[in-house]
């Protein structure tokens, strides 16, 4: 029987060995640490703690390994390790966002440039696991300098047998992982960094696969750290997928990303824009272009587009979205770029996203207007029949349902990588009315096609009008319409009746990616 609690002797104080235990957590918070937090803030910048507080709900984060410090015994007295390494500079453990459990963790730059140590090396690891384990999100905050030389208590020659990027890109596919950079992230952060889903950088990030010193150790030169990878340089070149201004937009941005991946909305928080107003956003003049992100504006959910990777691959915009609360993924070509043909960075752009989205079971609209893929020599420099091939493997290979609209051009083998290789492949391939066909451009085809009529010609304005009148007799042949009539897609509609076509997408059915039994679906999504 256990014996009844002495509330009197319960009450006399705090236990000591409670207080030394409540003591050593404190020596690690932000209030312990008033002149590095300060220095912090002054820097327009927030501590790891006060970002991970603002990541997760009040009240949920569980701490893992709070009370590690550096190891560093042999050069600094354990009393200034505990004061000034706490948590051996990588916050981490478990929380809730918006109601569901992920990992959370963050590398504290307030502790040594938030370099990877051994000890947090080995935080990393439980971590990881654990994510596999529970099937939970990951959010990392990579700020940092990569690998930490002064560790000198644990015997090692190079380091190079740590398990942390093993075990983290394993988790690719399996889990979402996002990635937050701000301020510097060079080395070992960066290579965390670089295996996310989708990487969130800050304006005043600089992102390095080798820091300054690095570079400098290389012989490569003398850099300041904003120099090595700067936002203008990592967001045009692919390398982030969402641009933000600081660290509270960049935990906003992870939160609204996340929450993609987390099932339906609530019916109560759709709102859906007026779909008429579709009708008049592809202009009836053929060569007049438009921003195709007018399109994904009106026909979506309310608020409810996220597009990444904004910042390269212009010709392709890629998109989350929602319809009625659910989940999509899309991939629009856009017309004000090359006309809406597919280059390299394009079909690449677009080939990792499908296998984003195929990994988590969020279906994939297709919005179609393009020439077709981009040729001539100067694009074949660019390996475009890699590149391209890319869009088709992908497509061809995914599981999720998959439709595709066309709102103007649908050309070629590039109208075809927008249907996942040809256009009976998506559960449905339809048309808007401007919608025009053909295996290739029509002028290119005519002046291919009729070579030999057309130079028998001598007049050049008679050569000229029954050009001209080819092209058209060619495009009347090739609108959609026509190709509806002969079967080769499902129907020409009104634009404000798409989203009852993009509704087959879902089933009430559909699993959620936590709930598939087993492991992953695909292996892993293509970091590139």
């Amino acid at each position: 029987m256990v014996p009844p609690l002495d509330s009197d002797a319960a009450n006399d104080g705090e236990r000591a060995d409670l207080q030394a235990v409540r003591e050593r957590h404190e020596i690690g918070l932000d209030a312990a640490r008033g002149e590095a937090v300060v220095k912090r803030h002054e820097h327009g910048r927030r501590t790891a703690r006060e970002n991970l507080a603002d990541l997760v709900d009040e009240g949920t984060f569980v701490e893992y390994g709070p009370l590690l410090f550096a190891a560093q015994e042999r050069r600094r007295s354990r009393d200034e390790l505990i004061a000034r390494t706490p948590a051996d500079g990588l916050v981490g453990g478990l929380g809730e966002i918006e109601g569901r459990r992920c990992v959370a963790m963050s590398y504290d730059y307030m502790v040594l440039a938030g370099t990877q140590g051994m000890r947090n090396h080995a935080k990393k690891d439980r971590l990881f696991e654990l994510a596999q384990r529970r099937k939970l999100p990951v959010v990392l905050f990579a700020e940092g300098g990569g690998g930490r030389p002064g560790d000198v208590d644990m015997p090692i020659v190079a380091g190079l047998d740590c398990r942390a990027f093993n075990l983290f890109a394993r988790l690719s596919g399996l889990v979402p992982l996002v990635g937050i950079a701000s301020g510097n992230c060079f080395a070992g952060n960066a290579a965390l960094l670089g295996c996310c889903d989708v990487v969130i950088a800050t304006e005043d990030s600089s992102i390095g696969m080798g820091g300054p010193a690095m570079i400098e150790g290389g012989g490569l030169g003398v850099y300041e750290p904003a120099e090595v990878g700067p936002i203008d340089v990592q967001h045009a070149n692919g390398v982030v997928d969402l641009r933000v201004a600081d660290d509270r937009a960049a935990v906003a941005a992870a939160k609204r990303y996340l929450s993609y991946f987390d099932g339906p909305l609530p019916a109560d928080d759709v709102r859906v824009p007026d779909q008429r107003r579709l009708r008049d956003i592809v202009p009836e003049r053929r060569r007049q272009i438009y921003d195709v992100r007018l399109v994904l504006g009106g026909l979506f959910d309310e608020d409810s587009v996220l597009e990444l990777r904004r910042g390269f691959g212009a010709g392709i915009v890629t998109a989350l979205a929602r319809v009625d609360g659910r989940s999509l993924g899309v991939v629009a070509n856009q017309p004000p770029h090359l006309g809406g043909a597919i280059d390299a960075d394009g079909a690449d752009k677009a080939a990792r996203f499908m296998q984003l989205c195929d990994a988590f079971e969020l279906p994939l609209l297709f919005l179609c207007d393009t020439p077709g893929f981009m040729v001539g020599p100067a694009a074949e420099q660019t390996a475009t029949v890699r590149h391209f091939a890319r869009m088709f493997v992908i497509g061809a290979n995914l599981t999720v349902p998959s439709g595709t609209i066309v709102l103007r051009k649908g050309y070629g083998l590039g109208a075809q990588a927008m249907a996942g290789g040809g256009f009976k492949a998506p559960l449905f391939t339809v048309a808007w009315p401007a919608s025009e066909f053909g295996g290739m451009g029509l002028e290119g085809a005519v002046r291919l096609g009729m070579r030999r009529e057309l130079e028998a010609i001598e007049d050049p304005d008679e050569r000229e009008r029954v050009f001209q009148a080819t092209v058209a007799a060619a495009y009347e042949h090739g609108r959609g319409l026509n190709m509806a009539a002969y079967g080769e897609i499902d129907d020409v509609i009104d634009p404000a009746d798409s989203r009852r076509w993009i509704a087959t997408l879902f089933s009430d059915t559909d699993s959620q990616w936590w709930q598939r039994p087993g492991g992953k679906k695909r292996p892993y999504v293509d970091a590139w």
